[in-house]
């Protein structure tokens, strides 16, 4: 399994970006899964609906599944400070590529998505872990970097670099235990 993040400030294209390289990878063959941080609470479940009744009713975890779909809800007592590769374990094998979205503090390798209009500092030049720019505004990059700047406009050519690259983000489990 290969896995790369997506770092970026709120409003940069991190999404974007993610949602038009799903298709591009899934051309190639390749199955990916999408592991996503989110700052707030969340739900997925609705009041009413069988699986949330159990949650409410206090079950850990609730399975729901069928013959296309399968969701885990799990329930934490108190709040829980998973990283993204407790995260990463919880993904089925046989997958080719996980995009992290998020996680920009994380140690893994990431692509850094950058939009001055975003009114952020870029973050590569001072996190190691950035190994590519994906931008709109390469002639505006607030440093120069021998990093590949990629167009974030162009998900294939975002793609095909992953793809050329893949071993640089081999994901052995081993190296963050």
């Amino acid at each position: 399994m290969k896995v790369v993040g997506f770092a970026g400030y709120s409003g940069s294209g991190k999404t974007q970006l993610v949602e038009r390289l799903i298709p591009e990878l899934k051309l190639r063959g390749l199955r990916v899964s999408v592991v996503k941080h989110a700052h707030h609470k969340f739900d997925i479940d609705h009041p009413g609906k069988d699986t949330y009744r159990h949650r409410e009713a206090g079950a850990f975890e609730v399975v729901v599944a069928s013959d296309r779909r399968l969701a885990l809800l799990r329930e934490f007592e108190q709040p829980a400070k998973l990283s993204v590769h407790h995260l990463i374990s919880e993904l089925w094998e046989g997958v080719d590529w996980v995009l992290v979205e998020g996680f920009k503090e994380s140690n893994l390798l990431k692509i850094e998505v950058w939009r001055p209009e975003a009114g952020k500092q870029a973050r590569y030049p001072d996190d190691d872990f950035i190994v590519a720019i994906a931008t709109d505004a390469a002639d505006q990059l607030p440093q120069a970097t021998l990093r590949p700047v990629l167009d974030l406009n162009d998900p294939d050519a975002v793609a095909g670099w992953l793809v050329e690259n893949g071993d640089r983000f081999d994901y052995d489990p081993e190296r963050y235990a």
